[in-house]
């Protein structure tokens, strides 16, 4: 089972390095909100995964999980804020 579970990791890391390095620049905002979607949807799981977790390690697992999930959304949403922020007017800017 651990086997399967690290292969299944591996070969949905190199797909996932695959397909987002094939990704045009201008859809990297629209795909960075997708990608936090998700990443809230993981952090959901990390939280109930952690509350149903017996042992140390399946907490730890779940502490990891919960940390780089939330790294990844509130990274997710200030590089968005920062894309976006280059595609408002200058007099818009200014009203900010």
């Amino acid at each position: 089972m651990l086997i399967a579970s690290i292969t299944i990791f591996v070969v949905a890391a190199f797909l996932g390095f695959v397909l987002i390095s094939r990704i045009p620049t201008l859809l990297h905002t629209p795909l960075m909100s997708g990608t936090n979607a998700i990443s809230g949807i993981v952090l959901v799981g990390a939280l109930l995964i952690a509350s149903a977790a017996d042992s140390a390690l399946e907490q730890s697992l779940a502490f990891v999980a919960i940390v780089i999930a939330t790294i990844n959304v509130v990274g997710g949403f200030l590089v968005t804020d920062r894309m976006l922020e280059m595609f408002k007017r200058k007099d818009e800017k200014a009203d900010e």
